[in-house]
């Protein structure tokens, strides 16, 4: 119960960081495209891709046909979702280890306290 509860938590940040990663890089490429004053600073798509949406970043890239050149991006949003993709792969099968009855507290004592 807990288990699934954890998992759909986290499947609705991961989606909603990438819709924002998405959303900053559309505002990026507008303020550009209009010549505002209030740019959209590379280091909030960093933290962006750092907190989970590189894979956001990444498509709004290619969809957006925006930023292509930038090669910090370019290699630095494969390589960030390409991690969180083994977290998440490793978290499932760490979760997984509690699912046939087992205490989460039996495995970290100090979490007893």
């Amino acid at each position: 119960m807990i288990y699934t509860l954890i998992i759909t938590v986290a499947a609705v940040y991961l989606a909603a960081v990438n819709v924002y990663g998405f959303v900053l890089l559309f505002v990026q490429r507008k303020n550009e495209l209009s010549g505002e004053g209030n740019p959209v600073k590379d280091s909030k798509l960093y933290l962006a891709a750092a907190l989970g949406g590189a894979a956001g970043v990444y498509v709004a890239m290619f969809a957006l046909r925006f930023r292509l050149k930038s090669l910090p991006l370019m290699v630095l949003m494969p390589v960030i979702a390409a991690l969180y993709v083994f977290l998440v792969i490793w978290g499932l099968s760490f979760g997984s280890n509690f699912q046939n009855g087992q205490n989460f507290i039996y495995y970290y004592p100090l979490m007893n306290l």
